[in-house]
């Protein structure tokens, strides 16, 4: 069998790592502008349907969340009708950082995708789809403190 998530697992820490270094000028590392773009992109968002997005766990989320709160990159608001509830927003400074963010992730795609055909990058694209959507089925069972049987 091949090794499939192998080749998908250097993929992504190759391209974490690229942008941990490129962003870090802009004090952004340890993979917080994932969080910064889905913030930016679903203002109002709470944390745990963050984390859930990203698919980190709560802690993970909530130690990023902070540093970009310090950072102001965003910022919390207590939601009107349940004050127990944050929402994120994305800051001033994190609105004009994150169209820089979008090139990086249009020019990382062009890089990765270069010499594949229309119809291979659609193929790709939707086989990664249902690979993900193959392992989130374990991702939630493992996340709720059960253990898988293999």
């Amino acid at each position: 069998m091949k090794e499939i998530l192998r080749e998908v697992g250097m993929i992504a820490r190759a391209l974490d790592s690229i942008s941990n270094i490129e962003f870090k000028e802009y004090e952004l590392t340890k993979g917080q502008y994932l969080y910064l773009v889905r913030i930016c992109e679903n203002p109002g968002i709470i944390q745990e349907k963050l984390a859930e997005m990203i698919k980190v766990d709560r802690t993970t989320a909530s130690r990023a969340i902070k540093q970009l709160v310090n950072n102001d990159f965003i910022e919390k608001k207590d939601d009107e009708h349940n004050r127990k509830i944050n929402k994120l927003f994305p800051t001033e400074k994190g609105i004009n950082v994150y169209p820089l963010i979008r090139r990086e992730n249009d020019y990382s795609n062009m890089v990765a995708l270069a010499g594949l055909t229309k119809e291979e990058v659609e193929s790709i694209s939707d086989l990664l789809q249902r690979v993900r959507k193959n392992i989130e089925k374990d991702w939630e069972f493992v996340r709720k403190g059960n253990k898988r049987n293999y």
